[in-house]
C-alpha cells in the first residue's frame, strides 16, 4: 500500500533506520489503519503518501529525542489510532509501551494492530485526567508523550503525571504553539517539570507544501503534587499559576 522506499529515504532524514521488516510493518499497519477507517473515525488521513508523511515520519521524528537506556517504558496520551507510539515502537526494540484513551473502540483498533504487528503494548481505557490519579500509572514512566490532543497548558496536566522523576514529556505540536508554551511555563513548574529542549523541524512535503513542526521537551525535576490532574472542566476553566 506504501511507499516503503520512500518511507525508508524520509525517515532517515531525521536520523532514522526502517529496515525491511520495520517497513512490511508499517505497510501493514497503514492497511489496517484504512480498513478499520471505513467503519470507525479513525483519522482523516488516507492517502498513502499523506499516511507515511503525516502519521509515520511525523511520529519517528520523536526518536532522537527518546532517553538513551535499554529499557524505556513510554505512555502515549489520547494515544488515537495509535500514533505516536506505534511508529515507535515499530523501530525501537527497548521501548515498553501504554496506550491510554478515553474510546474503548480506538484501543480495540489499537489492540488488533498490535496483534499482528507482533508488539506487547498495554492498553489503558481511560480518560487522562483519572488515568494521571491511578497509583498502576502515576510517576512509572521514563517517557509521556501525546501529539495533538490540546492546548500546551492542559496537555501538560495531563501528561506530567504519569512522569516518574527524571523522566520527560515530549510535547508534538503545529508551529503556532510558541503562545501555547508561554502560557503553559507556571503550570509545567507547578507541576514539577522544566524545559529541556524545543526542537524545530520541517515535514517532508506530502501534498506540495513542507509542514513544520515543534516538540517540547520538558523534564521531570521532581513529583508533581498530588491534586494533580484536575479534572479537566476544572483545567480549561482555571489556568494554573
Amino acid at each position: 500500500m506504501i511507499d516503503k522506499q520512500q518511507l525508508k529515504a524520509y525517515a532517515a532524514e531525521y536520523g532514522v533506520t526502517v529496515d525491511d521488516t520495520a517497513a512490511d510493518k508499517f505497510d501493514r499497519y497503514a492497511q489496517l489503519l484504512v480498513e478499520w477507517n471505513k467503519k470507525m473515525n479513525l483519522t482523516a488521513i488516507t492517502e498513502p503518501e499523506q499516511i507515511v508523511v503525516k502519521h509515520f515520519v511525523d511520529s519517528l521524528t520523536a526518536v532522537p529525542l527518546l532517553p538513551q537506556k535499554d529499557t524505556l517504558s513510554l505512555i502515549d496520551v489520547g494515544t488515537g489510532a495509535g500514533f505516536p507510539a506505534i511508529p515507535l515502537a515499530i523501530v525501537c526494540k527497548n521501548l515498553r509501551v501504554t496506550l491510554l484513551d478515553s474510546l474503548n473502540k480506538r484501543l480495540l483498533f489499537l489492540q488488533e494492530v498490535c496483534r499482528e504487528l507482533g508488539i506487547e503494548a498495554q492498553t489503558v481505557h481511560a480518560r487522562a485526567e483519572d488515568g494521571g490519579k491511578d497509583p498502576a500509572l502515576r510517576e512509572t514512566f521514563d517517557v509521556a508523550v501525546a501529539r495533538a490532543v490540546a492546548a500546551l497548558p492542559m496537555l501538560s496536566e495531563y501528561c506530567l503525571p504519569f512522569c516518574k522523576v527524571g523522566g520527560v514529556f515530549l510535547a508534538m505540536k503545529g508551529p503556532e504553539s510558541d503562545a501555547e508554551y508561554e502560557a503553559a511555563k507556571t503550570a509545567i513548574t507547578v507541576l514539577g517539570a522544566k524545559e529541556k529542549d524545543v526542537h524545530s523541524l520541517w515535514l517532508p512535503a506530502a501534498d506540495g507544501e513542507k509542514q513544520e513542526r515543534r516538540i517540547f521537551v520538558f523534564e521531570k525535576v521532581k513529583p508533581t503534587p498530588a491534586k494533580y490532574p484536575r479534572p479537566t472542566a476544572k483545567i480549561k476553566k482555571e489556568a494554573l499559576r
